[in-house]
């Protein structure tokens, strides 16, 4: 997994922080329409996910994707991605607000958990960018996914 599990890695950071009442932090894996439970549950969601988008490797992307289309075109592919979650979430009508932090990467590695030293570094400074866009959310209900 490597880089390609960036996503993980700040959420476990997250959690190693004080959660406020009303964040709820995921980790969703490598994604798939279980997580539309959680998703249509949730007002606001905070995604994690890399991206293989040509930028420098450790680039961080805040967007607010409306659409699947406004998702990177080259976003990691999962066996059901977030772009298939988010066309699953307009079919039954209830798409959350979402907002997506997507990490560049060079390349999905096929065995491994460690992180490349360029992505490494940007875990603790985007899981405190992570929570605090979280806590600006609030009293809303809210989310924090990671897929």
């Amino acid at each position: 997994m490597g880089d390609e599990g960036v996503g993980v890695h700040v959420v476990n950071h997250i959690r190693q922080m004080s959660l406020p009442e009303g964040i709820e932090c995921v980790d969703g894996g490598t994604g798939g329409f279980h997580l539309l439970d959680t998703l249509q549950r949730a007002k606001q969601v905070i995604l994690i996910d890399a991206t293989l988008d040509g930028a420098p490797i450790g680039t961080v992307r805040r967007l607010r994707p409306r659409f699947s289309s406004d998702y990177p075109k080259t976003l990691t592919a999962h066996d059901i991605g977030l772009k298939d979650l988010l066309d699953g979430l307009y079919l039954l009508g209830e798409p959350s607000d979402i907002t997506l932090f997507a990490i560049s990467i060079t390349h999905p590695q096929e065995s491994g958990t460690d992180l490349s030293p360029q992505v490494a570094k940007i875990v603790p400074e985007l899981a405190k960018i992570v929570l605090d866009e979280a806590k600006s959310l609030l009293p809303h209900a809210t989310l924090d996914l990671q897929c």
